[in-house]
């Protein structure tokens, strides 16, 4: 294993990883660090939990001096990523006198500009808000010499990308940049093309979405016997805390609250909530304060706690990526952990879709737990089970009114007041 020191950091920095245990340093960190290092552009591709926010954050904070004028610009797809972000380079600058600052949307205008006006040396942003303040002049880039592009592909699937090579535009042309992204599509290449100087590239597990290290599992069952199963595997992890995934704002309210009612410290992350509320859900999360998070995708890219021994997929996600980016809230920084995902009767199509992109053996815990499938034909209710898939073989979707992506009628709550008020309890 290589160490930190060994790869040439300062002092300053070293004495901020020792404090937070880093000592050895992962592959993509020993890949990446000297060639930024070195002032050369990267383009990096590698999966969440493998250190890169460290890679680029310990290059940068090397290459800047304390004098309260921006040098460092990071671009992050989502709020939660940028906080997190943020977070972790404040641990590494610790002792260097090095400032950061977030800006993001969803946050009082106020409280950023007052942070910009005491002085900083690195920004952490996402698009919209950025362009935000260079239209007003709170922010200029002139003096930036590093720019980091985290999760370009969220980005893309977002529409950001205008958005980012207007800012890039804005940027000095002598700077290191780099490019982190776990998967590499066409509009990434250009972007990387267009605005990178002759890259070199770290593709670390580029073909891997195995979830290797993950032990991966499986239950077909009825819609209506999610709460139950979920349970009973939230009662069997002892090891640590619990992450639920669901697809839709409605299904997360309702599974929080079911959780909530089971007397689980629990918290929630949804698109109806605010921005306040969402940083005070993720930071009891984070600082093991509630031992359980309920989510929609919208965290599934901004999540880092290596307490995470569980995750468990409530609903089928509809893009196999997003499967992945999921379950890779667990099993941290090689750590080992579970991932469970509850396959409701009309969503076995999209699950098999799933089951032939991993390249590890999954669980069958229908067979493992003696839990029998009878799927109904939508067409002839008298017709006994079906093997998976059929239904996507037949044309039939699998997707009505009573799509597990969603929650059925009988289990919607229209009572929003009485969640925020049960919730601001938990």
């Amino acid at each position: 294993m290589t160490t930190f020191e060994q790869l040439g950091i300062t002092k300053s920095i070293l004495d901020g990883l020792k404090e937070i245990g880093f000592n050895e340093a992962f592959p993509i960190q020993v890949a990446t660090i000297p060639v930024l290092l070195a002032g050369r552009d990267v383009v990096g591709q590698a999966h969440t939990g493998t250190g890169k926010t460290a890679a680029y954050s310990i290059s940068m904070l090397q290459g800047i001096t304390p004098r309260k004028k921006i040098q460092g610009l990071v671009i992050a797809p989502t709020r939660e990523l940028a906080i997190q972000i943020t977070g972790e380079i404040r641990k590494f600058a610790k002792y260097t006198g090095i400032k950061t600052a977030t800006v993001y949307g969803g946050q009082g205008m106020g409280l950023q500009l007052d942070a910009l006006r005491r002085g900083v040396e690195i920004v952490v942003a996402t698009p919209g808000r950025i362009i935000d303040h260079l239209k007003r002049g709170s922010i200029k880039l002139d003096d930036v010499k590093y720019v980091v592009l985290d999760e370009a592909d969220t980005m893309l699937d977002m529409g950001f990308i205008e958005d980012i090579e207007f800012i890039l535009d804005l940027t000095p042309k002598d700077k290191v940049m780099s490019l982190f992204s776990a998967t590499m599509p066409p509009e990434i290449l250009r972007l990387a093309e267009n605005y990178l100087n002759n890259p070199k590239q770290f593709l670390l597990d580029a073909d891997d979405l195995s979830g290797e290290g993950i032990d991966q599992s499986y239950l077909v069952i009825k819609d209506r016997e999610k709460m139950k199963y979920l349970l009973q595997f939230i009662d069997e992890n002892k090891k640590g805390q619990t992450i639920v995934f669901c697809s839709t704002k409605n299904r997360t309210r309702d599974v929080a609250r079911e959780l909530y009612k089971e007397r689980y410290n629990v918290v929630a992350i949804e698109g109806d909530m605010s921005q306040h509320q969402r940083e005070q859900s993720m930071g009891k999360f984070r600082t093991g304060k509630a031992d359980m998070l309920v989510a929609t995708d919208v965290a599934a890219r901004g999540i880092d706690v290596p307490e995470v021994a569980l995750v468990v997929n409530y609903d089928v996600p509809n893009q196999e990526l997003i499967y992945f980016h999921r379950i890779g809230r667990t099993a941290r920084a090689g750590a080992k952990g579970r991932a469970i995902t509850f396959v409701s009767y009309s969503s076995i199509g999209d699950w098999n879709i799933i089951k032939r992109q991993t390249k590890v053996q999954m669980t069958d815990l229908n067979e493992k737990m003696g839990i029998k499938v009878s799927i109904p034909d939508p067409l002839k209710r008298d017709v006994g089970p079906r093997r998976f898939g059929q239904y996507r073989k037949t044309g039939y979707s699998g997707r009505g009114r009573h799509d597990s992506r969603g929650p059925d009628r009988h289990q919607r709550y229209s009572d929003k007041k009485s969640y925020y008020g049960l919730r601001s309890r938990w």
